[in-house]
């Protein structure tokens, strides 16, 4: 009887660490619908209508904060949390600093350096989190059409949150949207004229292929791989 008991009581706290023990992911769903009330489909952000729902914001801020990605989690759901935290913590920084007309009046241009993020018990610069992170660990180019610098020239904030299902799809939509956007780049078959995020991140567009190639798997016309290249002035203004 006493066996029996023992391995009762054994079992149940087998179950009970099992439980303790699973993966806990993110559900990014308060910042879904921030995005929604607050962001345009064309990316233009109501940084107001940000500081009148702070109360949710900040909550999902402190949801990021405390629930590091562990190595458990799948690669698509720990970049689409890094993506999400980017993003949210930008306008964390806007509004904290709010009124402003650019990103750049922060901290002499170099908001990017400021380390105000906590996740778990780091923290962190939007440049940890961009470089040493999304770029270092998982060398996908279209993800500098996932994270936005609050910024006209920037790649729209996606007004949708990333989760692990939708990331190949959003991922490959940002791209391909901004890539043949006329408001940031202007591509014939023989001269392009692109934003200056190619220039900048050249290497990451250049694995393996030219930078041609890599444009040539996302736009609707077929550049020529002798064609004229220049880069465009970023407008850094505010993207609201």
């Amino acid at each position: 009887m006493k066996i029996k008991v023992l391995f009762v009581n054994l079992l149940i706290f087998g179950v009970i660490f099992q439980i303790k023990s699973e993966p806990l992911t993110i559900d990014h769903q308060i910042w879904n619908k921030l995005l929604k009330s607050n962001v345009s489909e064309s990316g233009r952000v109501d940084y107001q209508g940000f500081i009148n729902n702070q109360e949710q914001f900040y909550s999902y801020l402190n949801l990021l904060s405390k629930n590091e990605p562990s190595a458990s989690w799948s690669k698509n759901e720990k970049m689409a949390f890094w993506i999400n935290a980017y993003n949210a913590f930008t306008i964390k920084l806007i509004i904290e600093n709010w009124p402003l007309k650019s990103i750049m009046e922060i901290n002499n241009g170099q908001a990017w350096d400021i380390k105000f993020i906590k996740i778990g018990e780091k923290t962190l610069s939007l440049n940890n989190i961009e470089h040493d992170i999304l770029r270092a660990k998982y060398s996908d180019a279209r993800i500098h059409f996932a994270v936005n610098c609050a910024s006209i020239s920037c790649p729209r904030l996606y007004n949708s949150a990333f989760t692990a299902s939708d990331l190949e799809s959003k991922l490959n939509k940002l791209t391909k949207s901004f890539i043949n956007n006329s408001e940031f780049n202007l591509i014939t078959k023989n001269s392009i004229k692109i934003s200056k995020i190619f220039e900048w991140y050249q290497e990451d567009f250049t694995k393996g292929e030219s930078l041609i190639d890599f444009l040539n798997r996302y736009t609707t016309i077929n550049i020529s791989s002798t064609a004229d290249i220049t880069f465009i002035d970023y407008n850094w203004n505010l993207n609201n």
